[in-house]
């Protein structure tokens, strides 16, 4: 018995030798390139997922951060919500998720070509200016769109809601609607 689970493991060997081989010498080609910029795609995105969970998991992070429809959503029967009323609120979250996701990616493109303005000799403060105006013009539109966002769900509520709203915020310290800073949702 031993002998044979020797041969076969001997013999499995011998198989997988010229595939190893192939397999390791595609994956030592260097592509420096490709792997420079799949580990800025993916620093990107890891930098906007934790800024999202910042708000959730970590201790210190002001409460009127936290996504506003999200909590009237997770309390739909403490505040009573009508299917109706779920069904426009998720419409809002979802919409300005889109609206949040097309933005954001229009503020990551600009900061791309603001590095390459910004690498270029001489620099070319009037592009410059300009790009920097036109990130910021995005982020803008983002707090913006949050608050019609909330705005809009506000108005979904009727007057006793809005005061069982006003009770369960009051609970998890969130004064304000709107968020300092980033992550932008709702």
């Amino acid at each position: 018995m031993k002998k044979h689970l020797i041969f076969g493991f001997f013999a499995f060997s011998l198989i997988l030798a010229p595939w190893h081989r192939a397999w390791s010498e595609d994956v030592s080609k260097p592509r420096t390139l490709e792997v420079a910029q799949s580990l800025d795609d993916l620093g990107r995105e890891l930098q906007d997922l934790f800024g999202r969970w910042r708000g959730y998991f970590m201790p210190g992070v002001p409460q009127e951060e936290r996504p506003l429809i999200s909590l009237m959503l997770q309390n739909r029967d403490r505040l009573a919500l009508s299917d109706d009323q779920i069904k426009r609120l998720e419409q809002l979250r979802t919409e300005f998720q889109k609206e949040s996701i097309r933005r954001g990616a229009d503020v990551r493109v600009g900061e791309m070509d603001l590095k390459s303005l910004l690498e270029a000799q001489p620099v070319d403060m009037a592009k410059v200016e300009g790009k920097v105006r036109e990130i910021e013009r995005s982020h803008a539109d983002i707090r913006l769109a949050r608050i019609s966002a909330i705005e809009k769900a506000k108005e979904l509520l009727t007057a006793e809601q809005k005061k069982k709203l006003e009770e369960l915020m009051a609970e998890r310290n969130i004064t304000r609607f709107i968020p300092r800073d980033e992550p932008m949702t709702v």
